[in-house]
């Protein structure tokens, strides 16, 4: 079948009320962004609909990249036909039969958004089921299980058919909820909790702590591999590299071992926000997930926020480590992640890390850093990096 249209649908933007038209735009510039370097195709939206023009372009491949669009409930390649009830039926025949397999059952159902059009939807239904009745006799109809749906919806800007509904990511659109600065480490959780927040609609920056030479470069690459993984799904994501040998040097050397990570994860904060700051992220975001290790208990989380002012989000925070593993596999960051190349945080652990911290205890033990010049001195060495998917030549588009 040679399609015309793919036909998308967003189901949470419908209830955003007055700011229709901006969640609606965020998510045209979401799919030209995904598109546009790679086919030549036209992208329209009305209300309640978007429409990617194929212009000969294959639709699988096109779909392919759709999936990855935050903000889209569904899609369907669609093939545009003239309103004409005899040009509906044939079509819709035709499209069944090009069906492989042969389904055995079907149903069809017809959405009249135009209601100009004179036959009520089941009217329609009825009429396009019994042409493809009697031109098929081993197909039957079934109205809750069906193997196969025709779906048909008339519209003002047109009239489009398709046998296939692919679902969407859903979530938002990218950069309809501010920007958030996540704290990418090598580790499996933290790509899961970026890739969560790109859902939410936030636009996303990466902040990462890298202590040469304790800290080899290919572990730098494996962040920077983990951060072109979300890209593919956040467009551009600018990762900050943050030089923490001597905030980490300096702790060893001054602080209780069993406070170390402690410590340690104060100093992120307080670099984090100051870079945030700077970049004009509104919160920051972790991988943490409650009760995982000794870091992220309550106590551990309550003695680490102490030091910054800006808001924590934790979108792990309640989830086992199976379902993040699950969600890592699925965004394809597993892989990456699992490679034996330690970040900051594995290569520093004590052996037996304080599990209940207590602030005064940590803001006591501070007392012997030079804390303001450190966290100073680190943000004055950071590297912005700009992190890309690898896209081809790109095409000359119609947008």
């Amino acid at each position: 079948m040679n399609y015309d249209v793919i036909l998308i649908r967003y189901g949470e933007l419908a209830l955003k009320g007055k700011n229709r038209d901006q969640f609606e735009e965020a998510l045209v510039r979401s799919v030209k962004s995904v598109l546009r370097s790679f086919f030549k195709v036209k992208v329209r939206r009305n209300y309640g609909r978007m429409y990617v023009e194929l212009h000969g372009e294959d639709a699988y491949a096109v779909m392919e990249r759709l999936k990855r669009v935050f903000g889209i409930s569904s899609f369907s390649p669609t093939v545009q036909v003239d309103p004409d009830i005899e040009n509906i039926k044939a079509k819709a025949l035709e499209m069944i039969r090009q069906l492989n397999p042969q389904p055995r059952t079907f149903r069809v159902v017809t959405r009249r958004a135009d209601k100009r059009y004179p036959i009520p939807s089941m009217e329609v239904n009825r009429m396009v089921g019994t042409h493809i009745l009697r031109a098929i006799p081993a197909i039957s109809v079934d109205v809750h299980e069906p193997e196969a749906i025709v779906n048909l919806e008339i519209r003002t800007e047109g009239t489009y058919l398709s046998c296939e509904t692919i679902p969407g990511p859903g979530g938002l659109p990218v950069g309809v909820s501010g920007k958030v600065l996540l704290l990418l480490s090598g580790g499996i959780d933290s790509p899961v909790a970026g890739w969560m927040m790109l859902k939410r609609g936030v636009t996303l920056e990466a902040i990462h702590f890298h202590s040469y030479p304790f800290t080899s470069e290919r572990a730098l690459q494996k962040v920077r591999d983990l951060a072109q993984k979300l890209a593919k799904w956040g467009g551009t994501v600018r990762l900050h590299v943050v030089p923490f040998t001597e905030i980490q040097t300096q702790i060893r050397e001054k602080c209780p071992e069993d406070y170390l990570i402690t410590i340690m994860r104060r100093f992120m904060m307080r670099v984090s926000e100051r870079v945030a700051a700077n970049t004009k992220a509104k919160a920051l975001a972790t991988g943490e997930s409650l009760g995982q290790v000794a870091s992220q208990t309550l106590e551990s989380m309550d003695t680490i926020n102490k030091v910054i002012s800006i808001p924590m989000l934790r979108p792990l925070v309640g989830m086992d480590k199976i379902d993040i593993t699950d969600i890592s596999r699925k965004i394809d960051t597993y892989e990456l992640s699992i490679l034996p190349y330690e970040d900051c945080c594995t290569v520093f652990t004590p052996k037996n890390p304080v599990t209940r911290p207590k602030p005064y205890l940590a803001a006591r033990f501070e007392e012997a850093l030079d804390v303001e010049a450190l966290v100073e001195n680190a943000v004055a060495g950071t590297v912005i990096e700009e992190i890309t998917t690898k896209p081809k030549e790109a095409a000359t588009d119609l947008f």
